[in-house]
């Protein structure tokens, strides 16, 4: 396995991508009346799944911080699974699309609670950017010369 270089290298963030642009396609049939419910919630729950993974990524340095922004992603699969509840049940999705859209956000969590249990295997390096290595560019002063 190679290692990734930047979260959008990670197996779980690009299936959380490819779900959240499921679930944004589901929505645009969505009646007008959920338009500040339940279309807002989900489509804000399932792109925020893909945002945490790539917080978390930004946090390996630290452990316990790069496990807590999983763990938050984990909540808004979880979150996202629910809101998904209430379409099928008002019959805004199909049964069969609710399944195959639940079957991703199952894997995602899957993948996720392994990244917990290996959250050493993610820590233990360093990010793939140094930033102290970037030579610094020379900052004008923000005041005149006069």
């Amino acid at each position: 396995m190679a290692a990734a270089r930047s979260f959008r290298d990670l197996k779980v963030y690009q299936a959380a991508r490819e779900a959240a642009l499921c679930i944004f396609a589901a929505t645009k049939s969505f009646p007008r009346e959920e338009r500040y419910a339940l279309t807002d919630q989900i489509r804000r729950s399932s792109r925020a799944v893909k945002a945490m993974i790539a917080e978390a990524w930004a946090r390996r340095r630290y452990k316990a911080a790069f496990i807590n922004k999983v763990d938050e992603a984990l909540g808004e699969a979880n979150e996202t699974q629910s809101w998904l509840d209430d379409a099928v049940d008002d019959q805004y999705v199909s049964q069969e699309h609710f399944t195959e859209l639940d079957r991703r956000y199952q894997a995602i969590g899957g993948m996720l609670s392994r990244m917990i249990d290996r959250a050493d295997d993610f820590c233990k390096h360093k990010p793939a950017t140094d930033y102290r290595s970037i030579p610094r560019v020379k900052e004008e002063s923000p005041f005149t010369d006069h």
